[in-house]
Formats: C-alpha cells, structure tokens, sequence
C-alpha cells in the first residue's frame, strides 16, 4: 500500500503515460514506486516520467526494445561501487543509465538504487555540475576542415550552430576509420548544416 505522501506526489500524466505502455509496464510501475519513495516530485517531460529536486532533473525512466532504464541526468558524478552505471554512447557526457529486463530485477536492487537516487539528489541539493567537454577540445576531421576551408559560408553557419550540435557532427564525422566514409559523411551533411540545421534536426 503507498503511502499519502506519494500518493501526494503522484502525476496524473504519468498515469496516462502508463496506462498506455506496451512495453515494460510494470517494470516502469516498480520503478515509480522507488523514486517516488525517495521524495522526488514527478513529472513528464519528453514523453517519459521525469522526477525533479526543487525543478531539477534528478533521474528519468525510459524504455528500449531490449530494456528499460532509470537515467540519471548527472550519473558522470555519481560513486559506483556497484558498476551498475552505463554510459549510451561515447557521445554522452554527464547521463549515466542503470538497465533492467524485469520487474525483479528491479526489485532486487531496489535498496541500492535508491542510494543512487539519493546521492544524485545530494549532488543536485550541494548545485555540482558536470565539466562538459567543450567544443573545440574535439578534433576537426581533416576531411570536414578542407569544406570548411572551402566553403567560407559552411564555416559560417558551423560556427552559428549550438555547441551540442557543433559536437554531434564532430563526433560523427570522426566514427569511421577510412577517410573515404568520412568523406562522404561530411559532403551528406554540408548542405544541412549552411540551413542551420543540426545531425538529427528534420
């Protein structure tokens, strides 16, 4: 039975958002349950149940194909002695993510989850933040240097874009190892980038 503090704190839209999964419900229920008990405030926020600290992403609850996770927006920071932390993808700086196939899985670890949540909730309360890596600490592929060389107007609108989309192209361009898929990559993109445009924006 839940309590009426977490009652309280429940959020009629992730309510709808759950009654609508087709996938993980139940695991997503079980894990609610969890961040609810640590006193964070609920919220949905791009489509998924996000728990905030005084309007702070704290954690964030998502589902896969292959699994659900519980996000953890400054998990760069976080202690792990338990290695439970998973970085997506090279290009993700701060996030971390803790990664489950069932419900009691989740159950499982349950105690030691909720220290996590109350160490990220700590390093949100003391206002730590995560040292991004900036911008021009990423290598210019050489094949993207010679357009830009080039095209004095792609130089122009690369430098206009936001940093993240600065560095989703950067990273992308650098993936492959032959200079010839780089090439093609880099001259796929140019005429995305002279409209303003980011790697994954329509």
């Amino acid at each position: 039975m839940r309590d009426s503090t977490t009652k309280n704190r429940m959020n009629s839209e992730v309510d709808v958002f759950l009654r609508k999964a087709k996938k993980w419900q139940k695991e997503f229920e079980t894990l609610r349950k969890i961040v609810l008990d640590c006193g964070l405030t609920e919220e949905l926020k791009w489509g998924q149940p996000c728990y905030t600290l005084q309007n702070k992403n704290v954690v964030l609850i998502h589902g896969f194909k292959e699994y659900c996770a519980l996000l953890f927006f400054k998990g760069a920071l976080l202690h792990d002695p338990n290695g439970i932390l998973i970085r997506q993808t090279e290009n993700v700086q701060a996030a971390r993510q803790v990664r489950f196939t069932s419900v009691r899985q989740i159950a499982g670890m349950e105690t030691t989850l909720k220290t996590y949540i109350k160490q990220a909730m700590e390093v949100e309360k003391a206002g730590l933040k995560v040292a991004l890596k900036k911008t021009s600490e990423y290598k210019i592929p050489a094949e993207f240097q010679l357009e830009l060389d080039k095209i004095p107007a792609l130089k122009t609108a690369f430098d206009a874009l936001t940093p993240g989309r600065q560095r989703a192209y950067l990273f992308y361009f650098s993936q492959p190892k032959q200079s010839k898929t780089r090439e093609s990559r880099v001259e796929k993109y140019v005429q995305k980038i002279l409209k303003g445009k980011g790697l994954n924006d329509e």
